[in-house]
């Protein structure tokens, strides 16, 4: 089977990393698109993962999304017309869903926050299968064109994809770190989503809790990098690390986007999130399981290193996710 995989955003390249593998494991041919955005084709260089970039992001206005929809989708129709795919999928790609209509091959898309209502509202009618976590109830995404579409899937995304991931503590020597003293890595807030287009005021007050402690914050655009550099008193990557040998190896994550979060719970490390959006079924779930905090003031936020030791890790398989992508 030809397979196509669009990857719009730099956490999709760790999500079907393991996918992909399966899949060509398994005899399928395999294809992947890349758009430049984040740190996307960084990460996709990082793992040596054969790509053809297209296209870039346009920007966080509702004109500029649908600007950079039409464009991008366009450009994927073009590079895909002759290569004759059985099936597209991405997490998340409006993109790939719409080219694949154009070229009328089977789409499948994945995500596990209900709220991006613009986007589901093109992908779930476009798809024929919609892979979410069972956190989800069915019923949110029927409003999206998802009925009868839905597969389910145990657990949380970060459990398939970081089923075979070890932590290496090399990242540490990488930033320089000191393993003695307190470790806090932080996530800034998604500023280019529409789910999440007001200031973080709870963020800013996490920023000046931890300035001038040992604290990585990972900026998502180039942008806010720009800020924390002027602010300083924090470790920033100039490039893509491996950031979730980081997390395991932190006492305390904190971040205002949801990726990252989960991928804290997965590999055991305690984490509060910011978010200030509305919330959705899998962080809810989380939240009230306490396997994730809620901040609200960062004068809460302990600066030692913690006690805890982190529990036996859930491990799922990856191929579990692949048959709900390729399932009719």
């Amino acid at each position: 089977m030809r397979i196509w995989v669009d990857l719009t955003n730099s956490p999709h390249v760790l999500v079907m990393r393991p996918l992909i593998a399966a899949m060509r494991a398994d005899g399928h041919e395999v294809e992947v698109t890349a758009r430049d955005f984040a740190q996307t084709l960084q990460l996709l260089e990082r793992f040596d993962m054969d790509h053809t970039a297209i296209g870039r992001h346009r920007g966080g206005g509702l004109k500029d999304k649908a600007i950079g929809l039409f464009d991008r989708s366009f450009a994927l129709t073009r590079w895909a017309r002759k290569r004759r795919f059985d099936v597209a999928m991405g997490h998340g790609s409006n993109d790939v869903s719409v080219a694949a209509k154009l070229l009328r091959v089977p789409a499948s898309t994945a995500f596990d926050y209900e709220w991006a209502k613009v986007q589901h509202s093109v992908n779930c009618r476009l798809c024929r299968s919609v892979v979410v976590p069972d956190a989800i109830p069915p019923e949110r995404l029927y409003r999206y064109g998802a009925r009868g579409k839905v597969r389910p899937y145990e657990g949380l995304k970060e459990e398939y994809y970081l089923a075979d991931f070890e932590p290496d503590e090399s990242v540490l020597g990488d930033l320089g770190l000191d393993r003695s003293q307190p470790l806090f890595v932080v996530r800034t807030p998604p500023e280019v989503s529409l789910y999440h287009r007001f200031e973080n005021d709870v963020f800013a007050g996490v920023l000046e809790r931890l300035r001038g402690r040992q604290a990585v914050v990972l900026p998502r655009t180039q942008p806010q990098r720009e800020e924390l550099a002027r602010a300083g008193g924090f470790i920033v990557p100039e490039r893509a690390i491996d950031a979730q040998s980081l997390i395991a190896f932190s006492d305390l994550v904190i971040s205002a986007g949801g990726t990252m979060n989960r991928e804290a719970v997965a590999l055991g490390t305690p984490v509060y999130t910011t978010f200030e959006g509305r919330l959705g079924a899998v962080d809810e779930k989380l939240l009230r399981e306490g396997r994730m905090q809620r901040l609200s003031n960062p004068e809460e936020i302990p600066l030692e290193k913690r006690q805890s030791v982190a529990g036996e890790r859930v491990r799922r398989d990856p191929r579990r996710l692949v048959e709900l992508l390729l399932s009719p």
